[in-house]
């Protein structure tokens, strides 16, 4: 038997059943046209042999590698062109996976563990897509004028090694089908923000509508995690009648935000939702009803409104997309997702918990070290581990977050993520001012990143800077109501904190609780309730918050009694914490 080594092009057609099922001498003719008007004049062009053909596919073999990727791309952008006019359920899309390898020719067929790769490497791809091997990016790399997408290590169905992938990134924006958002999983969200449609009587009012979207488009980018679509590329749908399916195939995006408003004398109504175009999910929507009275006020109020409510939303749907059970579960962006949502769930309270949130996170950074979602995850679990005190050289945990933190730091300086971080270790390093320093800064680059708020209220809780940080609780609270509940309860915290240095036990006692009912695996809001209620003459109401306590951090109450634990900036602070818990007796218990 004659062996070659050959690049592999394997192609197949997207949903060749369901089109049979609903016309099967249309689809067959379809396809006939298709592999004649697109596949083999480029195959020629290239110097390709087709070897085999399938039933909704082909097997095709070039000598050069560089020409095989050149071919792929070539075929999809001509399908594309083909499909333009194409009515969604009409469209005729194709998936490309290639990969070299030595072969072995029989007379109508090609074999080998190389026909195997390219075939799985297919089937991974996007519709209108194409998925190389590690083997073919190699030998193609600075040979083309094309641009790829590191997918990570893939784990390939009966191949017992993992190949690394990757895909075209078709930058002209050309996309044979909506991207599905389990198969893009590499690459960070993306969203575009539409103009905003206006159904006044009063043609004024497009002025506002058209700022309001481009306030957005702008308070968007500053998200580091976010992909936003420029204001000329979403502007080009203004006064088109448009779908979600439209808005991914054109502008290759996982999200879109649209909205409109509507005035009636002095009252302004509008609307937002945001979407998810693989389905058409509404994942979130909201209505504004205002009086009109400084219009640009205004226009920076359902700015800022919008940009805090559904950046987190985005986040919350990633990471509802990475649990799915899919077979595309490789990339580093997904690794980081799961670190975040292990996190979510608790866990840095347990050492297993722990482990797997930073080991996860590193998997993601040895895919990719330049993955600062990864990176941010891991130091805020270094942090939340020093805050438990339950390890035996806890400093050791501030420590890492410190060398984690400085990472990101020096990954972007202009990262708000970095500045957060690193102002809560500075906190804890009683290196306060510059904490302080550290939390302004980054609300000054992001003034709607409402995690910063949270931790920056959090912080001037503790510092004796109680004013501002119930300002900045309830600032985003407004911001960003349904955040993940662990951060929503840091901000019922700050709340508490601030009133316990205040010596509003009460008060203490109403947030408190609603920061715990938010995270109940987290040892300082149940402090403040047992020292507090000690305070009050109720030193009972302790007893189940200590017992919860020895469940999960055991020594917490022992580090704040022993000063190794300082949460105050001001002495008179901590000795009422210290004092309050001394008087309960729960930190006997």
């Amino acid at each position: 038997m004659a062996r070659r080594l050959a690049a592999i092009l394997a192609a197949d057609m997207v949903g060749y059943s369901r089109l049979m099922a609903a016309d099967e001498p249309g689809t067959v003719e379809q396809l006939r046209s298709r592999r004649r008007l697109h596949f083999e004049p480029e195959i020629n062009r290239f110097g390709g042999e087709i070897v085999k053909l399938t039933g909704d596919g082909l097997l095709v073999i070039f000598d050069s590698v560089v020409s095989a990727v050149e071919a792929a791309a070539a075929i999809q952008k001509s399908l594309t062109l083909a499909n333009a006019d194409e009515p969604d359920k009409e469209r005729i899309d194709f998936r490309i996976g290639l990969h070299v390898g030595d072969v072995i020719l029989g007379e109508d067929d090609i074999y080998g563990d190389g026909v195997n790769v390219a075939a799985r490497l297919e089937a991974l791809a996007d519709p209108g897509g194409v998925t190389l091997s590690e083997d073919v990016y190699r030998h193609t790399r600075g040979k083309t004028n094309l641009s790829f997408v590191d997918l990570g290590e893939l784990k390939l169905k009966n191949i017992p090694n993992e190949v690394r992938g990757y895909k075209i990134k078709f930058t002209d924006n050309i996309r044979s089908a909506p991207p599905l958002a389990g198969n893009s999983s590499s690459e960070k969200p993306s969203i575009a923000v539409l103009p905003f449609q206006n159904m006044s009587a009063d043609p004024e009012q497009e002025y506002f509508c058209d700022g309001v979207s481009e306030d957005i488009i702008t308070e968007l980018s500053r998200f580091p995690d976010l992909l936003v679509i420029a204001r000329n590329s979403s502007f080009s749908f203004k006064n088109k009648m448009v779908t979600h399916n439209d808005i991914a195939r054109e502008l290759a995006v996982r999200y879109m935000l649209e909205g409109s408003l509507r005035r009636a004398a002095n009252r302004l109504r509008i609307t937002a939702q945001l979407i998810e175009c693989e389905t058409g999910t509404h994942i979130w929507a909201e209505r504004y009803d205002r009086c009109v009275e400084d219009i640009f006020e205004l226009q920076d109020e359902i700015t800022s409104s919008v940009v805090g409510a559904i950046a987190p939303q985005i986040t919350q749907a990633e990471l509802e997309r990475a649990s799915k059970d899919r077979n595309v579960q490789f990339s580093s962006y997904d690794l980081a997702l799961r670190a975040m949502a292990l996190f979510h769930e608790g866990g840095f309270s347990s050492k297993e918990g722990y482990e797997a949130v930073v080991t996860t996170a590193q998997r993601a950074l040895d895919i990719d070290p330049r993955n600062a979602m990864a990176l941010w995850i891991q130091a805020y679990a270094h942090t939340m581990r020093y805050l438990f005190q339950v390890d035996e050289k806890p400093e050791e945990m501030l420590d890492l977050a410190q060398k984690a933190a400085e990472a990101l730091f020096q990954r972007d300086r202009l990262d708000p993520r970095a500045l957060t971080i690193r102002g809560m270790i500075r906190h804890f390093q009683q290196l306060y001012d510059e904490a302080t320093a550290d939390f302004q800064r980054a609300f000054e680059l992001n003034p709607n990143f409402a995690l910063n708020i949270f931790f920056m209220a959090w912080h001037e809780s503790l510092v004796g800077r109680t004013d501002e940080a119930k300002l900045h609780a309830q600032l985003a609270l407004r911001l960003s109501p349904r955040d993940a509940d662990v951060w929503v309860g840091d901000a019922y915290l700050a709340l508490a904190q601030s009133h316990f240095a205040e010596g509003d036990f009460e008060k203490v006692q109403e947030w408190g609780k609603l920061a715990v009912q938010f995270t109940p695996r987290a040892p300082i809001r149940r402090a403040l309730l047992i020292a507090s209620a000690a305070h009050l003459g109720r030193p009972d109401d302790g007893i189940a918050h200590a017992q919860a306590l020895a469940s999960f951090a055991p020594t917490f109450l022992d580090s704040i009694v022993s000063g190794r634990l300082a949460l105050y900036r001001q002495p008179e602070h901590n000795a009422l914490l210290i004092n309050g818990i001394v008087k309960s007796g729960c930190s006997l218990i």
